[in-house]
């Protein structure tokens, strides 16, 4: 049995430092970014690779099919039973495209989803701040923040009513909000064994 954490915030949440730190403390668990599976693949220089490049150096979504077949494809391809996934699920279709997935392959249980929290504000600080590559100017955040403002409120509800959603302040220090995750995270590992 997969075991999988998604981890969500918005562009510049620190999700993806968060998740990877969260890995390397516990052995027992995998860390993908959705980002690096698909900047992977354009890397490879694929005709799917130059489709998600349109996609992402725009700020936008990339086609649904094409980030579950991913995300399904290394959660399955991982030799351990925890998976983390930070940058999933992005909108609505996202989410109910993952649900209907995971309904098929009961070898796939997802047993929390969270959220690091920030405002908009910091995000933008942090994300103009950092400045790695072209999509990250104001105009570009902008359209990545409203992309991620959007579905947010139904995403929260959903996971909500599911009884796994957790939310985590992403306004402190990296060291404060990696402990309170890690705890998440250890706990439900030891609750499931």
């Amino acid at each position: 049995m997969k075991n999988l954490f998604l981890i969500i915030g918005a562009p510049g949440s620190g999700k993806t430092t968060d998740a990877s730190l969260i890995a390397q403390m516990n052995q027992s668990v995998t860390h993908y970014s959705t980002g690096d599976l698909l900047r992977a693949e354009v890397a490879s220089g694929s005709e799917l690779g130059k489709t998600i490049d349109g996609f992402i150096s725009n700020g936008n979504l990339v086609p649904l099919e094409i980030v579950v077949n991913a995300i399904v494809s290394a959660i399955k391809n991982t030799e351990n039973d925890y998976i983390i996934i930070d940058g999933y699920p992005r909108s609505v279709e996202q989410m109910s495209k993952l649900d209907e997935v995971l309904k098929l392959n009961t070898d796939i249980h997802l047993i929390s989803v969270i959220e690091v929290d920030v405002s908009e504000e910091v995000a933008k600080d942090r994300v103009l701040g950092r400045a790695r590559g072209a999509d990250d100017n104001e105009e570009v955040f902008k359209n990545r923040m409203k992309v991620y403002l959007e579905p947010i409120a139904a995403i929260r509800k959903f996971y909500t009513d599911k009884g796994i959603y957790q939310n985590i302040n992403g306004e402190r220090t990296v060291e404060e909000i990696v402990a309170d995750m890690n705890e998440l995270i250890v706990k439900a590992i030891i609750k499931g064994e």
